[in-house]
């Protein structure tokens, strides 16, 4: 199983829609174990989905996100990340800390595409001086999980054109390289990270990344430059992060859109099911060996269909 930093989100459910929850993963082959106070727990597709007698689901796992959005719908995911954002506003950003940090310049970092099993793995920076978070704010600019793709589109390049930005992306081949030598992605990571805020960075600038590891991994990496680091989790409260998350994402679907046409066939996001499905024509067409090209192969959506390609 790949190492990320697991994350948790709540959700207050109805019971018939959990019923109808519960239909769905024993179709697309959850394994369901007993847990205490719970009408059902089932595990799969890298998360852990909890309903418990209190009607609160609980969602842990790599890309929780993902599932709501794929076994909830958009809805959901929405009404969950603005719970989220507002838990991380009052516990780890308090009213006063969030403004105090967006009323000077700042850089913001995130990434996309470490929990899909096509496409690269990418991070952005984007760099905000004083007010501009103001502006921002008032628009469409969240997290970038809360915003449809073809917002993220829309949204990314409008914010690539206005503001201080960089990008650092590991494709599939290169991204399959470095795992098979190293097989630690949160090293991975840190490097994408510290690529696209070194080329951003200016003496005593603040810089906030969304916590995924060992904080000592990138504070290691940035060493040499004069910035003020935090690592917090759920940092797309803070605005300039939540740009990045949406330029991170933005290039993930681009590169995945360029991946399918030219293998002629529709690279799903995600790592379920319809990953697999997509996986399986692909290998009908190019090969198992070709994988490499299009693919995250350590994934364990590369076992289900039939072994791991040569590297």
């Amino acid at each position: 199983m790949r190492a990320m930093a697991q994350k948790t989100l709540v959700l207050k459910l109805a019971n018939a829609k959990a019923g109808d929850l519960r239909r769905r993963l024993g179709e697309s082959a959850f394994e369901f174990r007993p847990v205490p106070y719970s009408l059902f727990s089932a595990k799969g597709e890298g998360v852990v989905a909890t309903f418990y007698t209190s009607g609160k689901l609980v969602i842990q796992g790599d890309e929780p996100e993902l599932f709501i959005e794929r076994y909830l719908g958009e809805s959901a995911l929405q009404a969950s990340m603005q719970a989220d954002r507002s838990r991380a506003t009052s516990s780890s950003a308090g009213p006063s800390d969030l403004g105090a940090i967006e009323r000077e310049a700042l850089i913001g970092s995130d990434e996309c595409g470490k929990g899909d099993y096509f496409g690269p793995l990418v991070v952005a920076a984007v760099r905000l001086e004083a007010g501009d978070a103001d502006k921002l704010r008032a628009g469409e600019v969240r997290d970038s999980k809360t915003l449809s793709d073809e917002a993220c589109l829309r949204l990314g390049a409008a914010l690539r054109a206005n503001f201080p930005h960089a990008i650092a992306r590991l494709d599939p081949p290169r991204y399959n390289e470095i795992h098979q030598r190293k097989g630690q992605l949160n090293a991975m990571l840190a490097d994408l990270h510290a690529e696209a805020i070194t080329k951003l960075a200016r003496p005593g600038i603040r810089v906030l990344v969304d916590k995924f590891g060992d904080e000592g991994m990138l504070k290691t990496r940035l060493a040499r430059l004069d910035i003020r680091l935090e690592q917090r989790v759920r940092a797309e409260a803070f605005t300039a992060v939540a740009a990045a998350s949406i330029i991170a994402r933005e290039q993930f679907l681009l590169a995945l859109e360029q991946l399918s046409e030219d293998a002629a066939v529709d690279l799903h996001k995600g790592a379920g099911p319809p990953a697999d499905a997509s996986a399986r024509r692909f290998v009908a067409i190019h090969g198992m060996d070709g994988l490499r090209r299009v693919a995250k192969v350590h994934f364990k959506n590369t076992q289900k269909i039939g072994g791991a390609p040569r590297l």
